[in-house]
C-alpha cells in the first residue's frame, strides 16, 4: 500500500517542505519546554547570577536570530530563483524529461526545506524572548532554541553547498544519461522473476472499466490487485500496458474465474505523465529523447547522441537475456494472481534505435557508435533475439548506403566504433 504512495510523493515538490515545517514546529515546541525548564530550576535553586548570565547570552543571540528571519527568506527566493533557470536550460538542452530529475532529487528537497525550516524555526524563536529582565520572574530563556537555530543556519550551509554542485550536475549530460539509466535498472531490479506464458486463461468473465480522468497509466498496487484477486480467487490480467494514455470506458483489468468488486479499479493510478515507478521503457525513452534532440539542426551535438546510445547499450545488453513480454505477480501460495504486460525485446530494441537511427545519416559519429552497439549486443543475446538487431543494423546501413554518395565517406560512415569517432 506504501509503495505507490511513495513514490507518487518523490513526484511533488510540496510533502517534504511542509513536512519540514511541521517537524520544526514540534521541535521548537520540545526546546521550549526545555527552557522554560532550565529557567524554573535555576529560579528553584535560586540561582539568579545564572539566569542572569543567561539573559544575556540570549540577548546578543537575539541579533543573530533576527538577522537570519530577515535574510533567510530573501536567500531562499534568489537560489530558487537562479535553480528554475537552470532546469529550464536543462529541459531545453535534453528534454523536458529531466525536469523530474530536478523534483525527485533528494538534495533539492532537503535543501529547500532546510531553508524553510530555518525560516520558520528563527520566527518562532523570536516569539519566545520574554521583555522580563527581572531574574527573578522571567519565564523563559531561549537558550537552547537559539542554538538549534544557529545549528540549522549551518545546515543550510552545507546544504547550500551540496545543492549548488547538484543543479551544476543537472547541466552536465553525463550526469543526466547516467541518472536516467540508474533510475531504469531500478525498476528492472523490482521486476519480478515470473514472466512468459501462463497458458490459456479462457474466456474474461468480466472487465474493470477505467472510470476515472483520462491520463497515462503512471502504476498499480500491485500488493492489492494480488490480495483481491486471492480473496476471490479469480486471475486478474492488466490490459493497457505501464505508459499508456487511457480515456474513461477503457477496459483496464480482465478477470478471469470469477467476479470482482467495482473498487478495484482504485488500485490503478493514473496522471498527466510517465513516471518510473513501474514502466520498463521510461528510461529508454528518455535517453532515445536526448538522442533525437541532440540530433536535431537546432542543437547538432553528435557525442551528445552518442552518449544516450552508449547507456541506450547498456541497458539492453542487461535484459539481453531476461525473460520479457509478461510478469507474473504471485501470492503467498504461489499462485499467479496478476498478469502484466511489460514491453518485449523487440519493444525495447525498437524504442531505444528507430528514432535516432533516422537521424544517423550526416553524423557518422553516430552510425558508428550504433554499428557498434548492435555487434555487442548481437555477441550478447540469445539466437531468437538477434532478429530485431539485424533488422535495425540492416536499414541502417541501406539509409547510410543511400545519402551518402562518395564511398570512403560510406565505408568510414559504416564501421564500428564504440567512441563514434575514436
Amino acid at each position: 500500500m506504501l509503495s505507490p504512495l511513495r513514490e507518487h510523493l518523490r513526484d511533488t515538490f510540496w510533502f517534504a517542505p511542509i513536512a519540514s515545517m511541521a517537524a520544526v514546529f514540534v521541535l521548537w515546541l520540545v526546546s521550549s519546554e526545555l527552557d522554560e525548564a532550565i529557567i524554573r530550576f535555576l529560579q528553584e535553586e535560586q540561582d539568579y547570577d545564572a539566569v542572569t548570565e543567561l539573559i544575556g547570552i540570549v540577548e546578543d543571540a537575539k541579533t543573530i536570530v533576527t538577522t537570519i528571519s530577515s535574510a533567510m527568506m530573501t536567500f531562499i527566493g534568489v537560489v530558487f530563483s537562479i535553480s528554475l533557470v537552470a532546469v529550464q536550460m536543462a529541459s531545453g538542452q535534453f528534454s523536458p524529461r529531466v525536469v523530474r530529475i530536478f523534483i525527485r532529487s533528494r538534495i533539492t528537497k532537503a535543501t529547500f526545506s532546510v531553508f524553510l525550516a530555518t525560516f520558520l524555526l528563527s520566527l518562532l524563536v523570536l516569539t519566545s524572548y520574554d521583555s522580563e529582565t527581572d531574574p527573578r520572574y522571567v519565564s523563559t530563556v531561549p537558550l537552547v532554541q537559539s542554538v538549534l537555530t544557529v545549528l540549522m543556519v549551518g545546515l543550510s550551509l552545507l546544504l547550500f553547498v551540496a545543492y549548488v554542485n547538484s543543479t551544476l550536475r543537472l547541466m552536465r549530460v553525463g550526469h543526466v544519461v547516467d541518472r536516467i539509466t540508474w533510475e531504469a535498472f531500478g525498476v528492472l531490479a523490482k521486476q519480478p522473476q515470473y514472466a512468459g506464458e501462463l497458458g490459456d486463461l479462457g474466456e474474461a468473465t468480466e472487465h474493470v472499466l477505467h472510470r476515472g480522468r483520462a491520463g497515462v497509466l503512471r502504476d498499480v498496487n500491485v500488493a492489492l490487485l494480488v490480495r483481491l484477486a486471492r480473496r476471490h480467487g479469480v486471475v486478474l490480467r492488466l490490459l493497457p500496458r505501464i505508459g499508456d494514455f487511457v480515456v474513461p470506458g477503457t477496459p483496464i483489468l480482465a478477470v478471469y474465474g470469477g467476479r470482482v468488486p467495482r473498487r478495484i479499479g482504485a488500485a490503478v493510478s493514473v496522471g498527466v505523465e510517465r513516471t518510473f515507478h513501474q514502466d520498463l521503457g521510461f528510461g529508454l525513452r528518455q535517453l532515445a529523447d536526448i538522442g533525437l534532440r541532440a540530433l536535431s539542426p537546432a542543437v547538432n551535438d553528435p557525442t551528445t547522441a552518442v552518449q544516450a546510445l552508449d547507456r541506450i547499450t547498456q541497458f539492453l545488453a542487461a535484459v539481453a537475456n531476461r525473460p520479457l513480454g509478461a510478469v507474473h505477480h504471485r501470492d503467498g501460495k504461489d499462485t499467479v494472481r496478476l498478469v502484466q504486460d511489460v514491453p518485449g525485446w523487440t519493444d525495447l530494441v525498437d524504442l531505444g534505435f528507430t528514432e535516432i537511427r533516422g537521424c544517423a545519416p550526416g553524423n557518422p559519429q553516430v552510425s558508428r557508435r550504433m554499428l557498434a552497439g548492435f555487434d555487442d549486443l548481437l555477441s550478447l543475446v540469445p539466437a531468437d533475439r538477434r532478429a530485431p538487431l539485424l533488422r535495425h543494423r540492416t536499414l541502417l546501413t541501406q539509409l547510410v548506403e543511400r545519402t551518402t554518395p562518395e564511398a570512403a565517406d560510406r565505408a568510414f560512415a559504416l564501421e564500428g566504433d564504440r567512441q563514434g569517432i575514436g
